[in-house]
């Protein structure tokens, strides 16, 4: 049962780290190359690409944060 929670852990945690990389670029995208033009009605580029920015910043180092914690417990 350990081991399994040790993977289930692993995998979470790069989960969260290469969707929060993929948010951090696909936000600056939208910051820089869109900027203000409106997508589908949800709103303006630019703030839609600053939303997925910070959310990208808050998972990669969220996924990051538990990386760390499961190797210096050594869960995985």
């Amino acid at each position: 049962m350990h081991r399994w929670q040790g993977l289930i852990w692993a995998v979470l945690a790069l989960s969260f780290y290469v969707v929060g990389g993929l948010l951090i670029m696909g936000g600056l995208i939208l910051i820089g190359i869109l900027g203000s033009q409106d997508l589908w009605g949800w709103g303006e580029a630019r703030g839609i690409g600053y939303m997925a920015f910070g959310i990208g910043i808050f998972l990669s180092i969220f996924g990051v944060m538990i990386m760390r914690i499961m190797r210096n417990r050594g869960v995985s």
